[in-house]
């Protein structure tokens, strides 16, 4: 298998963003070894939401670990940051070496099949670095991905492979939306990593 087989310094967003993509960084036989340790290893749990005041649960499961005991809230919901694993620590080391990024955290995501997806959304969070990079590592199916301008609705789409990273940064997530739609064609588990870098003064 050919590592860096696209073009990670062309911008995949036509303007307002930046995002690169590039393609699988571990050959098959390292991504199906850290599939196997993150299905394993990561305290997964059912992620939750409160969303019009109602409680909800969902069948995706989530994880996030981080430098420190970091809270992170996102949907109404507040999660504390488990310590690094060892095989964490090592993505993290490989992903801040080609990207050029720092980061000190990770939210984890299991979705069992393609049934599970993730709604439009921005990972806006005050608590999160402004501007700041977010790396997303893909283990397991390969899933379509898309992006839709907040203004424009302009959507520009993508598939994230076995081993592959993505990375968005600048104003992203100001102005652009994205989401994992579901499909009926998928039924094994893909893992996502997304490696981001909290506001370490709010914590202070």
């Amino acid at each position: 298998m050919q590592l860096f087989a696209e073009s990670p310094d062309k911008n995949l967003l036509p303007h307002n963003g930046t995002v690169h993509y590039f393609g699988p960084i571990l050959h098959a036989q390292k991504s199906d070894f850290y599939f196997e340790k993150m299905m394993n290893s990561i305290e997964w749990k059912n992620d939750e939401a409160i969303i019009h005041g109602k409680h909800i649960i969902t069948a995706r499961k989530v994880a996030w670990y981080a430098n420190e005991a970091f809270p992170y809230t996102y949907s109404r919901i507040t999660r504390n940051a488990l310590p690094w694993t060892a095989e964490l620590l090592a993505l993290k080391s490989l992903v801040e070496q080609i990207s050029g990024e720092t980061f000190n955290a990770c939210l984890l995501n299991l979705y069992h099949n393609g049934s599970e997806g993730m709604a439009w959304h921005s990972d806006d969070e005050k608590t999160l670095k402004n501007g700041g990079a977010i790396a997303s590592f893909s283990l397991g199916a390969e899933r379509k991905f898309a992006f839709k301008h907040k203004q424009t609705k302009e959507i520009v789409t993508l598939q994230l492979a076995h081993g592959s990273l993505l990375l968005m940064k600048g104003d992203t997530q100001k102005n652009w939306l994205h989401r994992l739609p579901p499909t009926t064609k998928i039924s094994k588990p893909r893992i996502n990593l997304t490696f981001r870098s909290m506001k370490i003064d709010d914590f202070q």
